[in-house]
């Protein structure tokens, strides 16, 4: 178990010396839909493994950062070296800002996924395992995409930390779903946007980590999306940690870092 967890401490404390990415214009003759802001551009930084470790894996992901900005490193970049060790490539998705359209996040996260699918055989990817990943309003993205998103825009596997789910009142991070919705959305909107609503058989498996003392997304979150799953059949795991709060990504400085990359990895290797 020591050397086990010593190979994992190994492979995770590479977070300041991550490899550089390529970067790709996600939406080079211009985006479907305006979200006001021509200096708030959509791109992906590709982190891809070297080809003789490839299994064709790939994750496309999406940090958090209430709809207003993003946590690039912690929740996106950081966490290229320890994808690329197991052959998986990493794709991190800058999605642009609602800005009072809240159709452009997942209208960036869509062509993301189609991207990568576009470029499978290139990146040595298979277009049938590609998965998205997101923390806090990324995990509400995320999610949106794993129960919302169809053909080559859907994904394969979910992977959230400490995911914003629902919409609703009294449940949801208020600040990501004014930023997304609006200060006064329409009911209809609130229910599509509140993704424990729309879990069906089709969706893809989940892992879901999170805190237990975690303040500004509350637990019930998860808990009511991992409840969805279990009622549909959907394979899916829930870790909730003692403490860590909300945000921790893969800073070591979360006391159960360790612990929740031995039980991510194990997860990635039991399909």
């Amino acid at each position: 178990m020591k050397q086990l967890l010593l190979s994992v401490m190994m492979l995770v404390s590479t977070i300041a010396a991550a490899q550089k990415g390529t970067e790709i214009n996600l939406w080079p003759d211009g985006p479907r839909t305006n979200n006001g802001d021509p200096n708030d551009m959509a791109k992906v930084t590709v982190f891809l493994p070297d080809a003789k470790k490839a299994t064709g894996r790939a994750i496309v992901c999406c940090p958090g950062g209430g709809y207003t900005h993003l946590a690039w490193e912690k929740e996106g970049t950081a966490w290229a070296p320890f994808f690329n060790g197991q052959g998986i490539a990493l794709i991190v998705l800058k999605y642009r800002m609602p800005h009072g359209n809240y159709t452009v996040p997942a209208e960036d996260a869509e062509e993301a996924m189609k991207l990568v699918r576009s470029h499978a055989e290139e990146w040595h990817i298979n277009p049938n395992d590609i998965g998205i990943m997101g923390f806090s309003a990324g995990g509400h993205l995320a999610s949106t995409i794993a129960t919302h998103s169809k053909g080559k825009a859907a994904p394969n596997f979910q992977i959230l930390f400490y995911p914003v789910i629902s919409m609703e009142q009294g449940v949801t991070h208020q600040g990501s779903c004014d930023n997304l919705l609006g200060k006064k959305p329409k009911r209809k909107l609130i229910a599509h946007y509140s993704n424990e609503q729309h879990v069906r058989k089709s969706t893809p498996r989940a892992f879901i980590a999170l805190a237990n003392d975690d303040k500004a997304v509350p637990p019930v979150n998860s808990l009511a999306y991992y409840e969805e799953l279990l009622n549909n059949k959907v394979p899916a795991t829930l870790h909730i940690y003692p403490s860590g709060g909300h945000g921790f990504g893969i800073l070591q400085s979360f006391t159960y870092h360790f612990e929740m990359m031995l039980e991510l990895k194990a997860w990635l290797r039991s399909f």
